[in-house]
């Protein structure tokens, strides 16, 4: 099949930044409102989502005038809290901060979503993002992308790789990768990220797609060894790791497969709180307390104004499209 045309994703925040941190005049010389602004984080306290939130609590609590209270909601792969900030008021004061899952994958994976991403949300900026790492099993006869490929065309259906969960970036990562190269491995989905590495640590699977903080711990023991990064530049914690791109395949050439994540309001928020919430964010993103916060764990800050963000949701909707349909991933 057809690579699906991909911009960088970092050139579509660095665009505008700047830009998007200008409000209104008077608008910063009042306090948001009295009102505390609920924070909705899809995912589980002490994951990378919880990260960035707790980052940035203060930083916005004092931008803003009030305070901001982070209600973890992980259930239903993040679907379940991303619906529930698209039913609520419109006012500025309940914020999502979802990802690409709730975002671009999940109207494609279940048959009846209670909410449209674009419909139902307006986007206010993007946050951070992450590449994929593809690592394998320290015993695989493999060192590289080149050599995995030629391992996996030549045995067809002997090799199968973990992911994080049916429909997750680490599961669509790999069929990305199999729908280019025509290569065949076995899906086989984890509840999560630790027992999907320690399978594959283990050698009960072969290779991983994930997020490089899971396995670089496991990379540097020598139990896994480090393919390719699934980013357009080479990551900033694995600099020596190549990535897709870099590995010399044909069709692979341009392969973009990123982990990404931002805040969302209701639609139908007015304009002037969009603003303000957007430029908050983007000041406290720019903080240099905040970007080494979300560096060390392995997050890179984006920021950037909410047409960025809502284009990036569309385009990533529409790519990922027909690798969904291609691996019949369904969930729900």
């Amino acid at each position: 099949m057809n690579q699906p045309t991909s911009t960088g994703i970092r050139r579509r925040w660095m665009v505008g930044v700047a830009a998007s941190a200008v409000v209104a005049p008077g608008l910063w010389a009042q306090p948001f409102s009295a009102k505390p602004i609920r924070w909705v984080v899809v995912a589980p306290a002490g994951s990378s989502l919880d990260v960035i939130a707790r980052a940035m609590q203060d930083k916005l609590r004092d931008q803003l005038g009030t305070a901001v209270v982070i209600d973890n909601k992980p259930q239903a792969g993040g679907t379940a809290g991303t619906a529930e900030v698209a039913q609520s008021a419109p006012d500025g004061h309940t914020w999502v901060m979802s990802f690409n899952g709730p975002l671009a994958f999940a109207p494609h994976l279940y048959p009846r979503l209670p909410y449209s991403p674009l419909r139902d949300l307006t986007p206010v900026v993007l946050t951070t993002s992450q590449p994929n790492l593809i690592a394998v099993n320290a015993s695989l006869p493999a060192n590289n992308l080149l050599e995995l490929l030629a391992l996996l065309l030549a045995n067809p259906g002997k090799y199968n790789f973990a992911s994080v969960g049916n429909g997750s970036s680490s599961h669509l990562c790999m069929e990305y990768i199999k729908a280019l190269s025509g290569a065949f491995a076995v899906h086989i989905p984890f509840n999560g990220g630790p027992p999907a590495v320690l399978a594959t640590v283990g050698g009960e699977t072969h290779m991983i797609a994930a997020v490089p903080t899971l396995l670089t711990p496991h990379i540097k023991s020598g139990r896994l060894k480090a393919i390719a990064v699934t980013g357009l530049q080479r990551y900033g914690l694995t600099p020596e790791v190549p990535t897709v791109t870099d590995s010399g395949v044909p069709s692979l050439k341009g392969f973009e497969a990123i982990a990404w994540n931002g805040v969302l309001v209701a639609a139908a928020t007015p304009r002037p709180f969009v603003e303000r919430i957007n430029a908050a964010i983007n000041l406290a993103l720019q903080d240099e307390s905040v970007r080494q916060r979300l560096q060390a764990a392995g997050l890179e800050p984006a920021g950037g104004s909410p047409e960025k963000f809502a284009q990036l949701m569309r385009d990533e909707s529409a790519k990922w499209l027909p690798i969904i349909r291609r691996s019949g991933a369904t969930l729900g």
